[in-house]
């Protein structure tokens, strides 16, 4: 334990005189994680609570126009602005003064009546409910196109949206028309209500919890969890540079000469790594608390949750740990162990679901998520913030995690073992 403790408070001794690589460790992430929420947060709003400017180009001036207008101008997502002049409205567009532009046809609502006068009338007619023998000849009516000009910028999943929106809206205007045309058929008294127009089948959103208070996912804490874990990750560069160090000066060397197993030495590194990673974490959590409220970003809330969160981050921390050592191991010059270090940890944040969510990645991506410790460490954390689970249903990630580290460790203490016998 002497031992242990000796080479621990030697590497605490090398990371404290490094000041430039302190501000990197607690610093940068913490500006990291402000920023990525910041714009995240800008484009939810975006979404959620500003609305959008949209073009309507009316050229039907009917009732079925004039319903769709009314529909859009009473939503929470558009503010709509007419325009008269369709090729004016689609340079609008292309020029990314505008995202969405909505064109109704000319004789929409006089075709879309014509349409269902005919084919309620035939109905009738099959039925006998229609005595006139001598029905009228079918009419020719073209389908009518409601066209949308979308700025080429605009995202896929918001075009989607925006499509299946209007095809409701326009589907529930439809419906409404027949409904409106059999009445007037077989009613004597027109304002007779016979049809309930209303929706029978309605949505209503869960979120299963268990019967547990569930948390609404923000910007907040789908961030706070996957930087947290990108700078924690992101120890394994010092940690690693610093054991190159010791090789290229001859520390190593003069280790060996005392009766210190590799082990031991691995195992102060891991302290005081292992310290620094729970302290980032901590100081992310300081800012999603105390900070993110005075910049008018979500406030992070752990009433709860604290013990279990940061034992994700120990295990996420011993992780890294065990990534680093193997890393500083194997590696001869700080040319090779920076460079590989960072791209090494981008690539598990990339497939780990740091940056894209992995439902959204193709499915290879998906199967290679499950094989990057920092997925492992964000569903521990997700399933802490948003699943309100208990430390028995993060044992799976947790249990990873630790096999992650012994993994690495006993690796690397095999190389060192092998490349150094005599």
């Amino acid at each position: 334990m002497p031992k242990l403790l000796a080479s621990a408070y030697k590497e605490l001794l090398l990371l404290t005189r490094d000041i430039g690589g302190l501000a990197v460790l607690f610093l940068m992430p913490l500006l990291l994680v402000i920023v990525i929420t910041t714009v995240q947060d800008g484009s939810f709003k975006t979404i959620k609570q500003n609305k959008i400017d949209i073009l309507l180009v009316d050229k039907d001036k009917g009732e079925v126009s004039q319903t769709i207008h009314d529909n859009l101008r009473t939503s929470d997502m558009f503010n709509i602005i007419e325009q008269s002049n369709e090729n004016e409205a689609q340079k609008l567009i292309q020029n990314g003064k505008y995202q969405l532009a909505i064109i109704l046809p000319e004789n929409l609502s006089n075709d879309l009546n014509l349409k269902i006068a005919e084919n309620v009338d035939g109905i009738l007619a099959k039925f006998g409910v229609d005595e006139s023998e001598d029905l009228p000849g079918t009419i020719q009516i073209e389908p009518k196109e409601v066209k949308l000009f979308f700025d080429p910028a605009t995202q896929f999943s918001f075009r989607n949206a925006i499509k299946s929106g209007i095809n409701q809206m326009v589907s529930k205007i439809e419906t409404k028309s027949i409904y409106k045309a059999f009445q007037e058929e077989i009613s004597e008294d027109s304002n007779e209500e016979i049809f309930d127009t209303e929706s029978f089948i309605i949505f209503k959103e869960i979120i299963p919890n268990s019967g547990k208070e569930a948390m609404i996912p923000n910007s907040t804490q789908h961030n706070i969890p996957a930087w947290s874990l990108f700078a924690i990750f992101f120890i394994i560069l010092p940690l690693s540079i610093n054991m190159v160090k010791e090789k290229n000066q001859g520390t190593f060397v003069r280790l060996r000469t005392h009766p210190v197993s590799y082990a031991t030495v691995l195992g102060g590194k891991a302290i005081v790594f292992l310290l620094v990673s729970l302290i980032q974490f901590a100081l992310m959590l300081v800012v999603g608390i105390f900070l993110f409220p005075l910049i008018d970003l979500p406030q992070l809330n752990i009433s709860g949750r604290l013990p279990l969160l940061f034992v994700v981050a120990l295990f996420a921390g011993l992780a890294a740990v065990g990534l680093g050592l193997l890393l500083g191991t194997i590696a001869k010059s700080q040319e090779q162990s920076a460079p590989f270090g960072a791209t090494f940890v981008v690539i598990l944040a990339a497939i780990g679901g740091v940056w894209v969510p992995v439902f959204a990645m193709p499915q290879l991506m998906q199967t290679l998520s499950n094989l990057s410790p920092m997925n492992w460490g964000l569903n521990a954390f997700y399933d802490v913030f948003l699943r309100n689970v208990g430390f028995i249903e993060i044992l799976p990630e947790i249990g990873l995690l630790t096999l992650f580290f012994i993994a690495t460790t006993f690796i690397a203490i095999i190389y060192y073992k092998r490349k150094n016998a005599v």
